[in-house]
């Protein structure tokens, strides 16, 4: 299986305090990958990396969907989103006052052609790239679940819709890596199951997806492989089950009582 995604002895520190250190890793085309570890284990700052919100000290970050690498740690985020790396962060940031229909076609940015002069006099070439992101829009709404929300406020929906509807914005952009920060941080059970049912869809769909989550039952579900990181190193990598039946990593994330 092709790769889409190498990180190769990443490093980045705050105030020379490591929260990354010396990080290698390579995703799998089509791969769910997880990436596991407790509060300041730098989970957050490796997607960061990743998604370009933060620049790495040392290493390189590269991206080659189908084959066509390139470097990209040193493109900023939106430079990032236009070659198909989409994100989703753990808390629910919509546009208020915006329908869910609105706040999903906003995920089409990315990859739109026509700008802002040919949107303000309305030209031909814009309004059917409008039309056609409408169209996915609808179509990413009908994907999660939210097609019947699509006219109304995106801030009323529950928490675990908002989740979903995140998803679906970051999906218009057609992204060929899909980031996920605590995905299912604060859903309740029949919202996690919801989530955990959408995600294993987008799997069997192909779709390229890293996710950071705590919940090691909701990882063991949902991921391919797995990467733990301790202190900002990666101390190890594996299937669900080569990752629960680690001594060192039950003792430093999961607990002696996990099974």
């Amino acid at each position: 299986m092709s790769a889409v995604l190498r990180i190769e002895s990443v490093s980045r520190a705050f105030g020379g305090v490591y929260a990354v250190r010396d990080v290698s890793l390579t995703v799998a085309e089509g791969e769910t990958r997880a990436v596991i570890g407790p509060n300041g284990a730098g989970k957050s700052t490796l997607f960061n990396l990743i998604s370009g919100h933060l620049v790495p000290d040392a290493g390189t970050v590269s991206y080659g969907p189908r084959g066509q690498w390139r470097r990209i740690d040193g493109l900023p985020p939106h430079a990032r989103a236009r070659l198909g790396i989409a994100i989703v962060f753990q808390g629910a940031r919509l546009f208020g006052g915006m329908t869910a229909l609105e706040n999903v076609m906003v995920g089409a940015h990315a990859r739109t052609r026509h700008g802002f002069l040919a949107g303000a006099l309305r030209l031909p070439g814009q309004r059917r790239e409008e039309a056609e992101i409408r169209a996915d829009a609808l179509a990413a709404l009908e994907r999660v679940g939210l097609r019947e929300w699509a006219h109304r406020a995106a801030d009323v929906l529950p928490l675990g819709q908002q989740r979903s509807l995140q998803v679906a914005r970051a999906l218009c952009a057609r992204p060929r890596l899909l980031l996920l920060d605590e995905p299912a941080s604060g859903l309740r059970a029949a919202e996690r199951e919801a989530l955990a049912q959408l995600i294993e869809g987008l799997r069997e769909e192909g779709l390229t997806t890293m996710l950071i989550e705590h919940d090691v039952a909701f990882v063991a579900r949902l991921a391919d492989r797995v990467s733990v990181l301790d202190l900002g190193a990666h101390i190890a990598e594996g299937t669900p089950e080569e990752i629960r039946a680690d001594e060192a990593v039950l003792t430093a994330y999961l607990g002696e009582g996990v099974s």
